[in-house]
């Protein structure tokens, strides 16, 4: 199945959380869309609340479900808790970590600065958006991209750097210091489910 490429408002209202990360997908009608969406009672069975955590950790970092079961095997493999491991790993893509220092407003807005061939990982350019950046990492824009207005604007309105990252507004660049910690992460998810969903 590719990956979703269609209204993200919609999909925000039907998994009651905010895909975007702005929160106002849900300020005006925060009800499941359609016609019976603010008279839905609903009682969700056990496979489906794991499945609705599974799909707004999919739909929140913008992967298909090949690219998502992959990295979560991935996770599997290293020492620690399974499903704390697979958000860290979510965390250092690429694009993910654009977004988080504000070069880009929204995710998905991230991946296009990625794939168009604008970012650069100690100086090399990257346009893999599922490239995982190490700690360490310097993540920039190329000279030619930091005059771009999407940027500017970005920049301008994010308030809010995680304590894993450093960014110098003044040269557009950012160091991917350290891992996320899980405290640091999506408070929203409960990543145990999604254990539970691919244990099954």
């Amino acid at each position: 199945m590719a990956r979703y490429t269609g209204s993200v408002w919609k999909k925000s209202r039907r998994l009651g959380i905010s895909l975007t990360g702005t929160g106002k997908e849900l300020d005006k009608r925060p009800y499941a869309p359609g016609q019976h969406g603010p008279n839905q009672r609903k009682k969700i069975s056990e496979f489906g609340l794991q499945q609705q955590e599974k799909q707004k950790l999919r739909f929140m970092y913008g992967l298909n479900e090949r690219q998502f079961r992959t990295l979560f095997n991935k996770a599997g493999k290293m020492k620690g808790i399974h499903g704390e491991n697979f958000m860290i790993l979510l965390d250092s893509r690429l694009d993910n970590l654009v977004y988080r220092l504000g070069l880009a407003r929204t995710r998905r807005q991230a991946r296009q600065l990625v794939n168009h061939g604008h970012i650069t990982v100690d100086g090399g350019r990257v346009d893999i958006p599922s490239y995982m950046v190490k700690p360490g990492q310097v993540i920039s824009l190329r000279e030619k991209s930091k005059n771009l207005d999407i940027v500017k604007e970005a920049v301008e309105v994010n308030n809010f750097i995680p304590e894993y990252l450093t960014f110098d507004a003044d040269k557009l660049e950012g160091t991917f210091t350290r891992y996320a910690e899980r405290e640091e992460l999506p408070a929203e998810i409960n990543e145990a489910l999604i254990v539970e969903f691919y244990s099954r």
